[in-house]
């Protein structure tokens, strides 16, 4: 599933990566949760900050992951979920997210890096496509994406629509 770039990272991380089980969709939720709610929401309107709590709680996106459309990998410190990131529509990143205790240790790099990968060998998608943050454009820039247009804000949230060429 990993090319040498990939497997070359995961030699380096003392983490442990792979696909979600049921049975962690909602400590991965709190994490995604508690960490948007540190450093995304003071980006956000109160109706962004209302509008992502619904998107992690809403049942169709649990039943979608439950039933595999929805594919989410964790990063795992031994038992603690670190890391979340999902791809939804075969090569749309949908969340991508990390511990606060575990920023700049390379755990969403190897997370993007994995889904990635997957997109291209597995759903033979060869553009990654990606609705940023504006917390998070910084992180995506740096790792081969680009902004296809400028950022845009429905329903409160505030993304910039980007991609990466696999």
């Amino acid at each position: 599933m990993a090319d040498k770039k990939t497997l070359k990272l995961l030699e380096t991380t003392p983490y442990d990566y792979r696909w979600a089980r049921a049975e962690e969709w909602k400590p991965a939720m709190m994490m995604v949760w508690k960490t948007f709610m540190k450093f995304e929401s003071p980006d956000y309107s109160q109706e962004g900050v209302k509008e992502f709590f619904e998107f992690i709680t809403d049942d169709d996106i649990y039943k979608a992951f439950l039933g595999g459309s929805y594919r989410m990998m964790v990063a795992l410190d031994g038992d603690r979920i670190i890391g979340v990131g999902s791809v939804r529509n075969m090569n749309i990143l949908s969340l991508l997210f990390v511990d606060e205790d575990y920023h700049k240790q390379g755990v969403g790099t190897v997370l993007l890096e994995l889904l990635g990968s997957y997109v291209k060998e597995t759903n033979k998608e060869f553009i990654f496509k990606v609705k940023a943050a504006p917390y998070a454009v910084d992180f995506y820039k740096n790792r081969g994406f680009c902004a296809t247009s400028c950022e845009q804000e429905k329903g409160g949230i505030r993304v910039t629509p980007m991609e990466k060429v696999l």
